[in-house]
């Protein structure tokens, strides 16, 4: 089998040479567990905080010692009933070819109703994170006007459509690229997309939203978060999702320098990650509510697939520099 590898802590910007793709000897399963040969790997921006000092619940990566996060894969030899061969099953131990685990820590997932890879995406972490942090956290009353920054990403896409499915009446995305803003309005139904390498966020923000913004999902951080404090209105919510322009550079964050807006106009700020026992306890309700439109089409999604294991780190860091629309996915 191969694995990925942490060769090195990055001290600023991650680059390939941090990360090893070795060969080293598949372990055989033991009693109560399950052989499992990885179809798809999960790509998360999170992962860079853990090369260096882990994040919220997840630990830290240590140097010499694999990398991991979610995967679909095969079971190819079972020691246990919970499973069979040939069982299509979600677990944890992605970011190598094949893994061996405890059968109570790998889940079975319906290959056919849906692609097996949007337990990874749309139906996996990445469509609970938007279900929660909207449907849970903040709430989308009827008619408000929503904010998503990085909304071409696996997060805010999913995040934007379920705004207007919850009664949103007016959804505005920000993103990096003129073709993810089309796809925004054009397949999404964004009522509008702001590309913020063609100006200062705040600006185009004001000229989308002239009356506002009542709820801002924030996935980027830095230069979003201050625009949407100052376009916030009274009582505004705030869900603190992610703040991927912070994650990959070796300088502090440069803000916001307005957070007295928070003060001044009462606004909440909902900080959340899928930490609690409570909030896992809601996932059947999110697949009972968001599968059906996934399966229908109500919902739309998007992969990025970058193939092959010697492929994880260019996609991680590509993660970065705008490369994705939709999930990053590796396929094995």
């Amino acid at each position: 089998m191969r694995e990925v590898r942490l060769a090195a802590h990055p001290q600023d910007t991650a680059a390939l040479e941090h990360f090893d793709v070795v060969e080293t000897t598949t372990p055989e399963p033991q009693d109560g567990q399950i052989l499992v040969r990885n179809l798809w790997m999960s790509v998360d921006p999170c992962m860079r905080a853990q090369m260096n000092r882990g994040v919220a619940n997840l630990p830290g990566f240590q140097v010499g010692e694999p990398l991991h996060r979610g995967a679909i894969g095969a079971v190819i030899d079972s020691r246990t009933d919970d499973q069979e061969k040939g069982d299509v099953v979600l677990h944890r131990k992605g970011w190598r070819t094949h893994a061996v685990l405890d059968a109570h820590h790998a889940t079975k997932v319906d290959a056919h109703a849906v692609p097996p890879q949007a337990y990874l995406g749309v139906l996996g972490t990445t469509g609970f994170t938007a279900y929660l942090g909207l449907a849970r956290e903040t709430g989308v009353p009827p008619g408000e006007t929503v904010f998503l920054s990085g909304a071409a990403g696996a997060v805010g896409s999913t995040a934007g459509q379920l705004a207007r499915h919850l009664g949103a009446g007016r959804v505005i995305g920000s993103t990096g690229d003129p073709d993810k803003a089309r796809w925004l309005t054009d397949e999404l139904g964004f009522d509008a997309a702001i590309n913020y390498r063609e100006g200062p966020v705040s600006e185009q923000l004001a000229e989308a939203a002239p009356e506002g913004i009542d709820l801002f999902f924030d996935n980027v951080g830095g230069e979003h978060l201050e625009a949407a404090l100052g376009a916030m209105n009274y009582r505004g919510r705030i869900a603190l999702c992610g703040q991927i322009s912070t994650y990959d550079t070796g300088e502090p964050p440069t803000g916001p320098r307005n957070l007295v807006e928070a003060s001044l106009r009462c606004i909440s700020i909902h900080g959340f990650q899928i930490t609690s026992s409570e909030q896992r306890a809601l996932v059947p309700e999110f697949i009972a509510e968001v599968a059906p439109m996934v399966a229908s089409g109500a919902l739309k999604h998007r992969e990025t697939v970058y193939d092959g294991l010697h492929q994880a780190p260019e996609a991680l860091l590509g993660l970065f520099t705008g490369k994705n629309t939709g999930k990053m996915l590796v396929r094995l």
